[in-house]
């Protein structure tokens, strides 16, 4: 009896495989789908989008962060000088002038690039929830769940722009950035410029319309306490001339000063998605460069941001019990997902047919950056580190063909 079950079995995997391979996606696609919940993929899942109450996850551990407190609290203790090492003192580390000259050009060329490419992409945007969708028709995953919403958690499009592809991160321009922080009340009188910028002023950038100062003396520090023995600007230092010394940092601008524009000449699209994408690469891979040696912080549960060794002090924090801090930001190290996030969207691999994602698929969906997929869909070759989170090793069935995946 067993014996007669177990050919009828075997008879009956042999026909389906047959009707499988014949009828619907071939040997080659058979490959595809048979390697969609292999050990051997190399998927990894996305970090969770984090609730109003969860705190962003620590870059360095507590544990670690204890113990240099309970060295500086020692040092603080005992009366003697300590040598600081650029940026620390307030000097530039020379190796990484450079790379932020670089990394602003990188930007630049990026913001033209991703201009000139959303002309012939649409790009969509979730009214309600945020969601982004790169292409047209946008798709129909149910993930929208905020309130207001709709029952079936589908999403409310509406037309989007680069805004919602390189959202801009601000920071508050710090004339000196070993100085004083910001408090609530100068919240008005301080220049906002994107994060990534104010970086680069740091590390060495000079702009004429965000002034900074820039030392030629080091500071040192005896029992705690920074010592400063630049007491003024340097004789050679040329800057001085355009700032005012009230209200914020102002700089008073030449008559014959013209800005340079960026002229970029392709036939095609494909020419600028192309440079954007590496445009894109060295953008972030300069930052997170300049980022190991000058610090950035931000805020554990909102998305404020600022460029130093230590957070501002303007209380608008909105963001989970903020009551308790008088509404002070929770400051902690950033990353370079906090000073350039990537906005993930939905990805799929040779979509064949209309291209709609729809919900019952979804399993079979990867993600992307959004910049990174906007410069896909006009052409640019994707890199590899992109491959655990793009699933291309995956072939997305179609609705009639998702309950014969195994």
């Amino acid at each position: 009896m067993l014996r007669r079950r177990a050919r009828a079995i075997l008879n009956l995997h042999d026909l389906i495989i047959g009707i499988y391979d014949t009828n619907f996606i071939g040997l080659n696609k058979l490959n595809h789908f048979g390697a969609l919940f292999s050990t051997g993929s190399s998927y990894t899942e996305l970090p969770r989008k984090l609730k109003q109450s969860e705190r962003k996850p620590w870059v360095t551990s507590v544990n670690e962060l204890k113990r240099r407190a309970r060295l500086e609290k020692q040092e603080r203790n005992v009366v003697r000088e300590v040598t600081l090492s650029p940026p620390e003192n307030g000097l530039l580390v020379k190796k990484l002038v450079p790379v932020a000259h670089e990394v602003l050009a990188a930007r630049t060329e990026l913001l033209a690039c991703v201009s000139e490419v959303v002309n012939s992409t649409p790009i969509y945007s979730c009214s309600l929830c945020g969601e982004v969708h790169v292409g047209y028709p946008p798709h129909k995953i149910r993930t929208c769940n905020v309130s207001g919403s709709k029952t079936n958690k589908e999403h409310t499009w509406e037309k989007g722009g680069i805004d919602q592809v390189l959202p801009v991160v601000e920071s508050f321009h710090l004339y000196d950035r070993l100085g004083r922080a910001v408090s609530h009340n100068e919240r008005l009188q301080v220049d906002r410029i994107p994060a990534i910028v104010e970086l680069c002023i740091q590390a060495g950038v000079d702009i004429l319309e965000h002034p900074t100062r820039r030392r030629e003396f080091p500071l040192y520090r005896v029992a705690g306490r920074m010592i400063d023995f630049e007491k003024r600007f340097p004789k050679d230092d040329s800057s001085a001339k355009y700032i005012n010394t009230y209200g914020f940092w102002e700089s008073r601008k030449k008559p014959c000063e013209d800005k340079k524009s960026l002229n970029l000449q392709y036939d095609n699209i494909q020419g600028f998605a192309v440079r954007g994408m590496e445009a894109w690469e060295k953008m972030r891979s300069g930052a997170t460069k300049v980022m190991e040696s000058y610090a950035v912080q931000t805020c554990a549960y909102c998305s404020e941001v600022q460029v130093g060794p230590k957070g501002q002090r303007v209380r608008q924090c909105q963001a989970f019990k903020h009551q308790m801090r008088d509404g002070q930001h929770a400051w902690q190290e950033a990353t370079i997902d906090d000073l350039v996030p990537p906005v993930h969207v939905w990805h799929v691999q040779d979509r064949l047919g209309d291209g709609l994602l729809v919900d019952r698929l979804k399993r079979y969906y990867g993600k992307l950056p959004a910049v990174v997929e906007l410069f896909a869909k006009a052409g640019a070759q994707v890199g590899e580190n992109y491959d655990h989170v793009r699933r291309a090793d995956v072939v997305v069935p179609g609705l009639d063909e998702e309950g014969l995946v195994v």
